[in-house]
């Protein structure tokens, strides 16, 4: 099992910095961050750009791979977006996984005065989304031209570091999105769905996903071994960083499901993943060579 954690753009570098260093240094296979231009309540606060940070990141860690969780065609166009993904591809030195996700509703989709698109048309936009992205990435020089995106002659030279392009880590939950997934994915992601207040229900949603996922692949004619398996732990109505008995619960049934990784988030001292530093330190410590073993 690999293990890895979602650190929020929150705080200024002078600070963040340490918690990158931290998680690498710890021995945490992947470390994080949102894509967004404004999350939820903290859209007020401080926020800062993912790519930026990522670049950041990768300048003061090693090993650890680094992350968006996840992009989505909300405010990105493939063609800028593949120049920042090659930067950041060479500065870690091929160490970027790249999280990918249709996009929701909420201040990335209303900042730029669009208008609010149904889930199907989310869809139909990521799928076009992530093929032109793909293709950019493989190829140097893609003229293309579609429902929602067009490129002209979109260079990429000289590429990404990892070939053919970085790893797609994509989300999914719905039927279509986890086609998309056995098209273009070398890794799923899923939050799992159901009650906030019913843990058991959750669990359950991630089984049945899983389940869907092994469908989608087979229907693609794909070896399941193929796909990396990713699941947020913390979409479930506990925060997973609860105690460390309880992290080691939730990677222990992730497993069990055949979830190859996990990841939490480093906990705040208020609002989402609100919780106590000390038991991430306990865990990084003390159980993570045990539970990535």
């Amino acid at each position: 099992m690999r293990i890895g954690i979602v650190i929020l753009p929150d705080q200024r570098w002078t600070e963040s910095q340490r918690r990158w260093r931290q998680v690498d240094e710890w021995g945490f296979d992947h470390a994080w961050t949102y894509d967004h231009l404004g999350w939820r309540d903290l859209v007020d606060g401080p926020w800062f750009d993912s790519m930026s940070t990522l670049t950041a990141a990768a300048t003061v860690t090693s090993r650890i791979r680094l992350g968006t969780l996840v992009a989505s065609p909300n405010f990105r166009h493939p063609a800028a977006f593949a120049r920042q993904i090659t930067t950041v591809d060479d500065v870690s030195a091929g160490r970027l996984l790249l999280g990918l996700g249709a996009g929701g509703i909420g201040f990335d989709s209303a900042v730029l005065g669009g208008e609010t698109l149904p889930p199907r048309q989310r869809v139909d936009r990521f799928a076009e989304f992530i093929e032109l992205l793909d293709l950019i990435l493989r190829e140097d020089g893609t003229t293309w031209r579609g429902d929602w995106f067009a490129a002209v002659d979109a260079r990429n030279n000289p590429g990404c570091v990892q070939r053919p392009r970085v790893p797609f880590v994509v989300a999914a939950n719905g039927p279509r999105s986890m086609r998309l997934v056995a098209r273009f994915g070398q890794g799923w992601v899923t939050t799992g769905t159901g009650d906030d207040n019913d843990l058991a229900g959750w669990w359950a949603s991630v089984s049945a996903l899983s389940a869907r996922m092994d469908r989608a692949l087979d229907e693609a004619g794909r070896d399941p071994a193929s796909l990396d398996r990713y699941l947020s732990l913390d979409a479930a109505p506990v925060f997973s960083l609860s105690s460390a008995q309880f992290f080691a619960d939730q990677v222990g049934r992730a497993a069990e499901l055949g979830f190859t990784d996990v990841v939490t988030h480093w906990p705040r001292a208020s609002s989402w993943y609100a919780g106590d530093e000390a038991i991430l330190v306990d865990v990084a410590t003390r159980l993570l060579p045990q539970l990535r073993g």
